[in-house]
């Protein structure tokens, strides 16, 4: 099945503000949000916009820490219940998000058996 090129564009755009959330989450576990640390704060950077756009629908009961991870989830489930519908598909099949094939492809070519 061919894919259409804005299937592509969506997923990836997608998935790397997801896993840039999900990673500034994990960068938070190790270093403050002020951090003079270059790292943190790219992500602080790029992921500030993000928060800032989805503070609407985030609770205030939750600690700061965790905020990246529940827009990330939010974003997950966009991904999960929209790129099937814009595929065709029936039901979601493992690895269906081209973004993370992509990934789990490159990943099994470097450390896969020969």
């Amino acid at each position: 099945m061919e894919i259409p090129i804005y299937v592509y564009i969506i997923d990836y755009i997608l998935g790397v503000v997801m896993y840039t959330l999900i990673g500034r989450s994990a960068m938070n576990i190790f270093q403050k949000e002020d951090s003079e640390f270059f790292f943190m704060k790219a992500f602080v950077k790029l992921t500030n916009p993000i928060l800032d756009l989805f503070k609407f629908m985030t609770p205030s009961f939750l600690i700061r820490a965790v905020v990246p991870l529940y827009i990330a989830w939010f974003i997950f489930m966009v991904r999960f219940y929209l790129l099937p519908v814009m595929l065709g598909y029936g039901e979601m099949g493992m690895l269906s998000f081209p973004l993370d094939s992509e990934i789990s492809r490159l990943i099994y070519d470097i450390f896969g058996k020969k």
